[in-house]
């Protein structure tokens, strides 16, 4: 027999075993997911998701990231959203979406779109009462899908009961 009967064979088993390996994996529970996002999120955002509270707004033109502290007391949290979400802003305005990528584990809905129009889309921090803002606004046809692909994800994800609709600002 040749060597490429035997690299075939090699091959095809060492296929096969992984394939087997890949299989026998359970995929993440749904507790356990969450308890990751919220973990790693934790990390990503530098405060705690339960002294805090996250909404997704779709609008006709765009949307909105906003984050508030529980508390109206808890200026420490307060001022990490706000440095936060500062933070985001630019870091999407430049088409980094790592921080969304490491709370979740993976790359959301929309964020090769969004990375590659950019130039579309504008993300502008404001503060808002106990926390504060990323409004997203684009003219864009294909960005604004994509937003709304990135959004509604995030309504999935953290569980946050917000509508998924695209409503008046």
């Amino acid at each position: 027999m040749n060597k490429y009967f035997w690299l075939i064979l090699i091959i095809t088993v060492y296929s096969a075993t992984a394939c087997n390996k890949v299989s026998e994996q359970k995929p993440m529970d749904h507790d356990s997911h969450t308890k990751m996002v919220n973990e790693q999120g934790d990390k990503a955002m530098g405060f705690s998701h339960e002294k805090t509270t996250h909404h997704f707004r779709l609008f006709s033109d765009g949307g909105a990231i906003e984050v508030t502290a529980n508390s109206p007391q808890d200026t420490e949290s307060r001022d990490q959203i706000r440095k936060h979400l500062g933070h985001i802003a630019q870091m999407f305005s430049n088409g980094n979406f790592d921080a969304p990528m490491l709370t979740h584990g993976k790359t959301p809905p929309g964020v090769p779109v969004l990375q590659k129009l950019k130039s579309d889309i504008s993300y502008t921090f404001a503060e808002i009462e106990n926390g504060g803002q990323v409004r997203i606004k684009t003219n864009n046809a294909e960005a604004l899908t994509a937003v709304y692909e990135f959004l509604r994800f995030q309504i999935s994800d953290h569980q946050t009961g917000d509508s998924t609709e695209i409503t008046k600002e």
